[in-house]
């Protein structure tokens, strides 16, 4: 049976077509006429004419979530944070050595270089051979270098031209230092002793200075001794008081008054504070009641004065106290003349060493003389002497002189 579809024309129609098997009524959609003024329609993207082809079906893309801000913490920073350094008492006492170092390093080099050198020993025919030990000669001449007539009035130095004119020694020392465990020695060689000078026949030991200078003072000892020289110190008049008086004076007992009638200077007993004109009157002195012996106690108060001076020079008090060490420092160099081949460290290998003076850790003496003139050594005990200092070993007391 047909069915027919009659409208409202009262026509015949025939029933609208039905879709295509296998295709669903949501897939149909009626064409939307797009509204006055509003031009294309939103919806025109999804629908069609009637009787075209529905285009090929594609997935919606996958949601994707916004964008999520990081947290607070996420966000680098504007500018690195500053590490904070922890010192540790480790790098606090590296830093602290370090720093002592280069200072000892800079005085080491300051020294060397500042102070006077001199060629005082060298070699010749006949000369010792080097032995046990080492052996300094140390020397304390009467130069005036750099004293004013007020400075040379101060220090009672004398005139130059009384004193026969030329350069001379009030000092003539021998200090060795043995290589083994016995004492060090600081040995006096009285300035009156007659010894064979070279080149000039026989003569007083210091007048080797006046006529050639440290090197033939030094070729003159070693002749009379058979020491072997290895260093060379000298210190003047001027020197030795301004050493003095930079670190303040040294400390001294004086057993009695002392009343120089050649220089005018008088040093009251008792323990005190010599300044430099004191001291360098104490270790000149030698018209004087309290030194019967003349030359013999000279050398005796310049060996005790020598501890003392070392001693206090060592002490932490000094070292450890601008207002001394730097004037020391500073007074050093114009003081000191050493042999062009010596160094600081000899230098301070001396100094060590002479530090046990006043304590006893030095054996101090003069050389064995017969009489009190100190014009001739006693040969027997002088070669006795000197052959111990050769082979360090310990000095017989009964050579000791003191």
């Amino acid at each position: 049976m047909v069915m027919t579809y009659r409208g409202d024309d009262g026509g015949r129609r025939m029933p609208p077509p039905r879709p295509p098997a296998g295709r669903s009524r949501d897939h149909q959609r009626a064409q939307m006429m797009p509204l006055p003024g509003r031009g294309r329609s939103p919806y025109d993207e999804r629908t069609r004419p009637m009787g075209t082809r529905e285009p090929e079906y594609a997935p919606p893309p996958p949601r994707q979530d916004p964008p999520r801000r990081p947290p607070e913490d996420d966000y680098p920073p504007s500018r690195p944070p500053r590490r904070r350094r922890r010192w540790s008492i480790g790098k606090v006492l590296g830093a602290l050595v370090l720093v002592f170092v280069v200072f000892l390093a800079g005085i080491w080099v300051y020294l060397e270089f500042s102070i006077k050198r001199v060629d005082a020993l060298a070699d010749y025919s006949g000369r010792p051979v080097a032995a046990s030990g080492t052996n300094w000669l140390i020397v304390g001449s009467d130069s005036r270098e750099g004293l004013t007539e007020a400075d040379e009035e101060r220090l009672a130095t004398g005139d130059v031209a009384a004193a026969g004119g030329g350069q001379r020694t009030d000092t003539i020392m021998v200090a060795h230092l043995p290589d083994n465990s016995t004492k060090p020695t600081l040995l006096s060689l009285p300035r009156d002793s007659q010894v064979s000078i070279p080149g000039h026949g026989k003569n007083k030991i210091n007048a080797a200075f006046s006529l050639g200078g440290p090197k033939l003072l030094a070729q003159t000892v070693e002749g009379a001794t058979g020491l072997h020289i290895d260093h060379y110190a000298e210190i003047g008049f001027g020197g030795f008081a301004k050493i003095v008086d930079a670190i303040g004076g040294v400390d001294m007992c004086i057993d009695k008054d002392m009343d120089d009638t050649m220089t005018g200077i008088s040093i009251k007993a008792g323990c005190q504070s010599l300044d430099g004109r004191s001291a360098l009157g104490f270790v000149r002195m030698r018209h004087s009641a309290a030194t019967p012996r003349s030359d013999l106690d000279r050398v005796a108060n310049q060996r005790k004065f020598i501890g003392a001076l070392v001693s206090q020079i060592a002490s932490p008090g000094t070292l450890l106290n601008p207002f001394d060490f730097f004037p020391l420092l500073s007074s050093a160099p114009d003081a000191l003349t050493m042999d062009s081949g010596d160094h600081v460290h000899n230098l301070a290998g001396l100094a060590i060493a002479m530090r046990g003076i006043s304590s006893g850790g030095v054996v101090t003496t003069t050389v064995p003389v017969t009489s009190g003139s100190a014009e001739n050594w006693d040969k027997a005990k002088s070669k006795q002497l000197f052959d111990a200092l050769k082979n360090d070993s310990e000095v017989p007391d009964s050579v000791i002189v003191n």
